[in-house]
């Protein structure tokens, strides 16, 4: 474990690799004694330099919800970040690549929460009944590790690689959908690329945002009705580079496109 002084100058390292695209190298090849909680105190004290700053928290992302991501990682959980509104990006706005380090795309079935969840006591039951719609999703990720050459408290501490997300206009209730059997599609400029299912995540990602409300409730976080929750990727990430143009179909849900400049 690391003292208050180490993770906020691991924060700062952070922050500024953020700002001046600059990766850093892997902190837990410098520092062996990092674990889990350090990780989570670094990846909060950068959230709250960015809310003083005047950024607003609108949801959360999981990440690590694939049994092989976890079996990579030698974790039997996942991990969480935040989403910030300051992160969101738009199908019509291209994204300059160069604002990031080594960007990738995943596909995700976001969901929408249209009442506040549970905190430790959340179970999947509650999940559904407070989710007002689920929407085509493409999440932007990034590290500002070196070369992504990321353990998991590396990951954790640069909240869990989140770099931006965007949804779709379509919205489906979760009564009009199996949210275990939905299909997707990533195409990138016009070329298949990428396919997976919905249950790649924990098999339902519905267990997904249920952990994660169990699990931000001991960081004295809750999920809040209006707040949008990525529950992990259907299928592998794919790295953004210049010019290119993504569209992410899924079956009984609608798409999703982000183009880069």
């Amino acid at each position: 474990m690391l003292t208050t002084g180490m993770r906020t100058e691991l924060a700062a390292e952070l922050a500024r690799a953020e700002l001046d695209r600059v990766a850093v190298s892997p902190l837990v090849d410098r520092y062996p004694d990092i674990d889990v909680v350090d990780a989570y105190e670094i990846q909060l004290l950068n959230i709250q330099r960015r809310l003083r700053s005047g950024a607003k928290v609108i949801g959360h992302k999981v990440g690590l919800s694939s049994k092989a991501m976890q079996q990579m990682m030698g974790v039997d959980e996942p991990d969480y970040g935040h989403l910030l509104a300051d992160m969101e990006v738009f199908e019509d706005i291209p994204v300059d690549t160069t604002e990031f380090l080594l960007p990738r795309v995943e596909v995700e079935v976001g969901f929408i929460l249209g009442a506040d969840l549970p905190g430790q006591d959340c179970t999947e039951a509650d999940v559904l009944a407070a989710t007002v719609a689920y929407a085509p999703s493409i999440e932007l990720i990034d590290s500002r590790i070196t070369d992504w050459k990321i353990g998991l408290a590396d990951t954790i501490s640069d909240n869990a690689s989140s770099a931006g997300w965007v949804l779709g206009k379509d919205r489906v209730a979760p009564t009009d959908v199996d949210i275990t059997a939905i299909d997707a599609v990533l195409t990138r400029n016009g070329e298949t690329i990428a396919e997976g299912r919905s249950d790649a995540v924990l098999g339902n990602p519905v267990i997904a945002v249920a952990w994660l409300a169990r699990k931000v409730a001991s960081f004295g976080v809750r999920l809040k009705a209006g707040d949008i929750v990525l529950p992990g990727s259907c299928t592998r990430a794919i790295d953004a580079r210049p010019g290119d143009a993504f569209h992410a179909e899924f079956s009984g849900l609608g798409s999703v496109r982000l183009n880069f400049a």
